[in-house]
Order: C-alpha cells, then structure tokens, then sequence
C-alpha cells in the first residue's frame, strides 16, 4: 500500500498547498517527494532551498540521547522549541526547555522530562528551517482554525553498528501526543529497511512507504492514525550506518 504521492503537481497560486490539505483531511497521511518538497519550500522561501549542504552537516553534531529505557546507545539528538500567537505568527524560538510525553503516548520512555542538547544556531537560522516551520503552518493552521502552535523540532540520528540493528521508533508504532507531525528525511548512510509504516486507529495497515531522498517527508495527522518506522541494519559491516531525519511536531495552544 502507497501514501498519496503528489509528484504531478505544478508549483503556482497555492494549489499545491490545496492539494495536500484535501488530501490529509481525507486520508490522514501522505508523503511528499524530495523534488516537490523543494519547490514548495522554495516557493514558500522565495529562495532556493536544498542548496544548503550546512543544513544536513549540521546533523553530524548531534549529542547522545541519555534517555532510553531500553539501554540503546544507537539515538542520537538535538531538540528546539517554537511558538506562534496571534501578536507573533511567526515562528519565534522559544527559551530552553526539556521535552515531555506522558506514558499514554510513550510507554517505553514516557512519563519524565527529557533535556536534549539545544539545536545549534546555524541550524535554527538556516532559510530551509523556517521554510519548513512556514509550510507546516500553510498546511495546519486551515485544517486546525488556528494559527496558535507549539512547535517541537528533534533532529535524530538513528546508527547501525556492530551488526546491530537500530531502532528509530524504539517506543513501537504510536501516536506522539500531538496534532500534526511533519517527518524530513535528511540522509540515509549503508543502511537497509527504515520503512515507515501507517495505522489507522483500528491496528489495521494503511500505509507503508520508505524516505529515501533528502527532503522526502511524510505528513501524518496525530489524532487519526498511528505511525512507526522499522528497524535499520548495515549494508556493509563495520561501515558506518545512520538515518538521519527531521521531525517537526505542532500542537495547538488554542
């Protein structure tokens, strides 16, 4: 089973935004080909977007997550927090602060206040995020009546090493607490699988589909579906393997 694709569609008079919203209001999820996704952002940016390589190097600065219940030393992360009101509908950063889910939505680590090395500046001010931050709330905001987000950014490293699988969903297929998940694939390194894979609220599959591309992205509506992502292994032993994405999460403040 396939996501929607929206690889046919022509950049001009928002009708690519259109089409993605119809398109999540109906089937809860979709992904978005790198070739797309780069111009709309650009579109949104007024700039040409993915000819930043400071963008993607910036994931080969992520610290260590300390978090994980089940002992894994294979998640590395930085993290950031943004906010819109009403007085500032620009996406404005917000004051450090840990990340939190309680155990409904995060069995395995769930439940305690995460705090994850801060996202790097040159990242926070990089034309690609913001475009980013912009087309969520494009695509949001006219599904939710409001433009009032809190906005969560992870970057993540998941690594294969010594023959070891790792795990990019370690807490299973789950919903994150949230309304909408944006998910950018930004690098996939001598590794195999990585499949991400769509529930509906019944358990049943409705969607399988592997990010492959920088800039690949998968939309999926929290409230309506569950999502998850199967375990990576090495192609080639005692190489380094990594997956490296971008999640952005938003969530209404009213």
């Amino acid at each position: 089973m396939n996501a929607i694709e929206l690889n046919d569609l022509k950049i001009g008079d928002n009708i690519e935004l259109d089409f993605i919203i119809e398109e999540l209001r109906e089937k809860d999820f979709l992904s978005l080909s790198a070739t797309k996704a780069i111009n709309l952002l650009s579109a949104i940016a007024k700039t040409a977007i993915g000819e930043d390589p400071s963008f993607v190097d910036s994931w080969n600065t992520l610290e260590e997550d300390q978090y994980m219940a089940d002992g894994g030393r294979y998640r590395k992360r930085r993290h950031a927090v943004f906010q819109t009101t009403k007085q500032s509908p620009k996406p404005q950063l917000m004051p450090y602060q840990p990340h939190y889910q309680t155990e409904d939505y995060n069995q395995l680590n769930g439940g305690v206040e995460r705090y994850f090395a801060p996202i790097m500046p040159d990242l926070i001010e990089s034309p690609s995020l913001m475009a980013l931050l912009d087309f969520g709330q494009q695509i949001f905001s006219p599904m939710a009546g409001s433009n009032q987000w809190h906005i969560e950014l992870h970057q993540f490293r998941i690594e294969a090493r010594d023959g070891q699988k790792g795990n990019p969903t370690p807490e299973g297929v789950h919903r994150d607490g949230v309304d909408f998940v944006i998910v950018v694939m930004i690098n996939r390194v001598n590794i195999d699988s990585g499949a991400t894979t769509i529930y509906n609220l019944d358990n049943e599959l409705v969607g399988e589909f592997t990010l492959l591309d920088t800039f690949d992205m998968a939309i999926v509506n929290d409230h309506k579906v569950y999502h998850g992502v199967t375990p990576i292994t090495q192609k080639v032993a005692a190489q380094e393997a990594y997956r490296d994405v971008l999640v952005i999460t938003y969530k209404k403040t009213r």
